[in-house]
């Protein structure tokens, strides 16, 4: 079996904001109807790759519009964040939702965005865990004392705790195998980006980590990767969409490394055209047989149990992106039940 959620940067398609915000929450009930597990955003700062750089606050509309689907940030850039102000935050959206808030925790990936917000990059690392230690201690706590090298908090009251106990579950951004020893033991769901040989890599290793601790193979976390994802009636039809939509995302992709001077760190990961994202394996535009054959070689190599298609992205139009959802959900998805 394999499931399947949605992906969104929430990158600028040259529409008013208000005007944005409305079409992309419009995107988030036609997700639910579709039948998606969950719907996941980014979050970045001072680019047009990201213009929900609070996802608490879009979380927050999001929750208003569903009733089943389950949402979250992929993820939470925790350096940026007051650790404690998130954790509430975290707890009111899990009430808010009726206990569907799915958590995605990070270091972030663009270091360049930390720079601007006014955070060494070379501390980021250890910002992250020390704030994903806060977190964690509040989750278990009523009252919070810690002693840290960035945050320090005494006698703090823990007033608010999530629905979901002891939190809701928990995303991670795996860079490797490596991260799956951590990851395991705590049931922590992790997504890859990148070549399929990676994401083998990871879900072999999770799942020989889970069994070794005991764990039946039906209460496996969601082990997954994410893709670019496409279709239309032909293969034409998507490949055409895809091409005139894919630019526009890819130059906010490497908006600030271009405005730094600075190579771009993930060039081999999304090229420059569409055409050269599904050369890679990276990504695919095609017809519903064209996809479903695609998503079916996908699970073979990798071992996915979850796969989160990114198909609102660029310059695609709202009629494209519901048309290709649409027939993801009614064309694609039951092969895989």
């Amino acid at each position: 079996m394999l499931s399947f959620g949605i992906f969104d940067h929430l990158d600028d398609d040259g529409s008013p904001l208000g005007t944005f915000f409305d079409k992309r929450l419009r995107l988030v009930e036609l997700i639910e109807w579709a039948g998606f597990y969950g719907f996941h955003l980014a979050e970045h700062h001072a680019t047009p790759l990201g213009l929900a750089p609070s996802p608490s606050v879009f979380l927050s509309a999001a929750i208003q519009r569903t009733k089943r689907l389950r949402l979250g940030p992929l993820v939470y850039v925790l350096p940026l964040h007051h650790p404690l102000r998130v954790y509430e935050e975290i707890c009111m959206l899990d009430h808010m939702s009726g206990g569907r808030l799915m958590l995605g925790v990070g270091r972030g990936g663009a270091l360049l965005e930390h720079q601007r917000y006014g955070i060494d990059p070379t501390t980021a690392q250890a910002l992250y865990h020390e704030a994903f230690a806060v977190l964690m201690r509040a989750f278990d706590s009523d009252v919070l004392d810690f002693e840290g090298k960035f945050f320090n908090y005494k006698d703090y009251l823990v007033q608010l705790k999530p629905l979901q106990r002891p939190h809701p579950p928990i995303w991670y951004g795996a860079p490797s195998a490596d991260a799956v020893p951590w990851a395991a033991p705590r049931s922590i769901n992790v997504v890859s980006l990148g070549p399929a040989a990676r994401a083998r890599a990871i879900s072999d290793r999770y799942r020989a980590e889970w069994a070794a601790l005991g764990r039946a193979p039906a209460d496996l976390p969601m082990i997954s990767i994410t893709r670019h994802i496409v279709v239309a009636d032909t293969d034409a039809e998507a490949r055409r969409v895809a091409h005139d939509s894919y630019p526009r995302w890819r130059n906010a992709m490497d908006f600030l490394w271009r405005r730094s001077n600075t190579d771009f760190t993930l060039k081999d990961v999304y090229p420059a055209d569409f055409a050269g994202l599904e050369a890679l394996g990276n990504g695919i535009a095609g017809s519903p047989a064209t996809v479903r054959d695609y998503v079916m070689r996908l699970q073979a190599e990798t071992g996915i149990n979850y796969l989160i298609c990114q198909m609102v992205f660029g310059g695609m139009g709202a009629e494209q992106a519901d048309r290709s959802i649409r027939l993801f959900a009614r064309e694609v998805m039951p092969a895989f039940k």
